[in-house]
């Protein structure tokens, strides 16, 4: 959690945050992914001033954990002085004990958001799903909690003004509004009318240009003149000398196998980045195996 301290802004995780996508749709599948169609209402979530503070919370608690298909799990909401946001004890369950920082008890409109990241936690708990290393799960975690509907609550709470800033969870503002805009593009969702942040408006609209560009590389005939000119560019070269040109910025794409017929060319699924593999010979439409997209190229 930063308070009153430095946002890390850009893309500093793309990558990561793109394998955890894949992840999600190989553990989940299409189908199951597809559950979480609809996005927490914030009305499910609000919490005022009047609310009592550990009842508002189970009973946001419980709404998260409806929402993630946990029905036998129960959490015990505390809170305490402590550095960070929230912690979870990952236990065999079904009750799951989570501490919010003493923080919430006046921040009570971000309760929802700590919640979200701690309750996927436990769901990613359940599914074994996980990343080597602290700093990679927890971006896997909140990639998961965006992408399945709930991390937006993440988002809007990221304010930042001349003299103070917070934010919560491990992705950068941008990040958080890639993924979420990712999301936005699959479910055909607008999530712009349910922030109150000015700041995570900004970096969801930053992030959906992000996530619009993925659908406008070549080869897919979306791609601008640009890219379609470097692609012919680097298609020729490697059917004249088995390789890409050396010394340019690294492509989304590549060509295997090199030098030997047929040709074809890889590149990353739009949707849910796993690769693709289709020949080069022109007008060419692929599915994805893995989330099902039809993808319309050019090779």
């Amino acid at each position: 959690m930063a308070d009153d301290g430095p946002v890390e802004h850009g893309y500093p995780h793309l990558e990561t945050v793109r394998a955890a996508i894949t992840a999600l749709y190989r553990r989940l599948s299409y189908t199951g992914v597809r559950t979480f169609a609809t996005s927490v209402a914030p009305v499910d979530v609000a919490f005022c001033d009047t609310d009592d503070l550990h009842l508002g919370a189970q009973r946001v608690a419980r709404e998260l954990v409806r929402h993630y298909g946990l029905p036998d799990a129960r959490l015990i909401v505390s809170f305490r002085e402590m550095t960070h946001a929230a912690n979870v004890e990952l236990t065999a369950g079904p009750e799951y004990f989570v501490e919010l920082n003493d923080r919430f008890r006046t921040h009570r409109r971000d309760i929802g958001a700590a919640l979200a990241h701690e309750v996927m936690h436990v769901c990613l708990h359940r599914l074994d799903l996980s990343f080597p290393g602290m700093r990679d799960n927890e971006i896997l975690t909140d990639t998961a909690a965006t992408y399945l509907g709930a991390g937006w609550l993440l988002l809007d709470a990221f304010r930042q003004d001349g003299v103070s800033s917070q934010k919560l969870g491990y992705l950068t503002p941008e990040e958080f509004g890639y993924v979420l805009a990712k999301r936005a593009l699959v479910f055909d969702e607008d999530p712009s009318t349910w922030f109150t942040s000015p700041q995570g408006y900004e970096a969801y609209v930053e992030g959906l240009a992000l996530a619009r560009r993925d659908g406008r590389q070549p080869p897919l005939t979306a791609a601008g003149w640009v890219g379609r000119r470097r692609y012919a560019r680097d298609r020729r070269h490697v059917q004249d000398h088995g390789r890409l040109p050396a010394g340019q910025p690294q492509a989304p794409y590549s060509f295997t196998p090199a030098g030997q017929e047929p040709l074809r060319v890889s590149f990353p699924c739009p949707t849910c980045h796993q690769r693709i593999r289709v020949p080069v010979r022109g007008r060419v439409r692929a599915r994805c195996g893995l989330c099902r997209t039809v993808l319309e190229c050019d090779t």
